[in-house]
């Protein structure tokens, strides 16, 4: 089983982003993806800086991926998108159904979460195309996983998400620019004050969801440290950490200490709650409302 750190989903200035990525390359994560998921109009790093920090990394030991925005809105976009595809260097995470006609047969892609690969025909119809890895959808339960490994494409890794607020919605508008009573195209950047998103309570004042950009994310912290030796037990490759401004490094190794076993899942969630900028939340896993905490 191997560790690896998603994308950054946020809108972090330069200098913050090549500082994580130098502490990236001395954490034990097998695998990195990088790239701008979420919008467009974040360009603190441009094309060549993503290709100069996979280069790093890749220098590191890790297997580095590269990833597709998941919502493509304009003719930019698509060819920002092709870019990446025709990389030709790395390894490309496919993050809607235009990466993958761009990806086609043409070298081996992962199939990223947001392509709602939830039967397995639609992961067999993946592998046809070139998949080799999936990332299970977020909504998933450990039941329906179970169910699909057991009649996996031959040579198809799975990879699951395992910790991180939950990427739930992808919108053409802004919320952030909203709050702000901003355009879209006039937001003023402001995603750049929110390293972690801006959350949004309930009337009681209770966190309910975290606005980041156009992405809505969940408030509470998805954390599956107590499942990974299930995971083990049912032969999923890779377990997915998604970055957060502070205590990645720490995160990421609570994760490795359960996979190896020195640190039992319960110690870790306890050392990791001073570290989590939410309350835990693990109700998809187990087929109930996503929100929800299964101790």
């Amino acid at each position: 089983m191997k560790l690896a750190l998603g994308p950054v989903q946020y809108y972090w200035p330069k200098d913050m982003m090549t500082a994580f990525y130098r502490e990236v390359a001395a954490m034990p994560v097998d695998i990195v993806y990088l790239g701008e998921t979420v919008c467009a109009r974040r360009h603190e790093l441009r094309e060549d800086d993503w290709l100069a920090l996979a280069d790093s990394l890749a220098a590191a030991g890790k297997e580095v991926v590269w990833s597709t925005q998941v919502l493509l809105e304009s003719g930019a976009h698509m060819q920002a998108m092709r870019r990446i595809a025709e990389n030709g260097r790395y390894t490309v995470e496919a993050n809607d159904m235009g990466a993958v006609g761009n990806l086609e047969n043409r070298r081996p892609f992962v199939a990223g979460p947001h392509l709602n690969l939830y039967n397995p025909a639609a992961l067999d119809m993946l592998a046809g195309l070139g998949a080799f890895r999936w990332v299970m959808p977020l909504e998933m339960s450990c039941g329906n996983l179970a169910a699909m490994q057991r009649v996996m494409p031959e040579g198809m890794q799975t990879e699951v998400f395992v910790y991180g607020r939950l990427p739930l919605a992808f919108s053409a508008r802004c919320f952030t620019a909203r709050y702000h009573n901003l355009q879209k195209d006039a937001c003023g950047f402001k995603c750049l004050s929110y390293p972690d998103g801006l959350e949004v309570r309930t009337r009681e004042g209770l966190p309910f969801l975290v606005f980041n950009g156009i992405q809505t994310q969940s408030a509470n912290v998805y954390n599956l440290v107590t499942e990974v030796q299930r995971m083990q037990e049912m032969r999923v490759d890779v377990l997915r950490v998604a970055p957060q401004s502070s205590h990645t490094g720490g995160i990421v190794d609570m994760f490795r200490q359960v996979m190896e076993k020195t640190l039992s899942p319960a110690d870790a969630l306890e050392r990791m709650k001073n570290m989590m900028p939410g309350s835990p939340c693990n109700g998809y896993w187990y087929g109930e409302p996503g929100m929800t905490w299964h101790g």
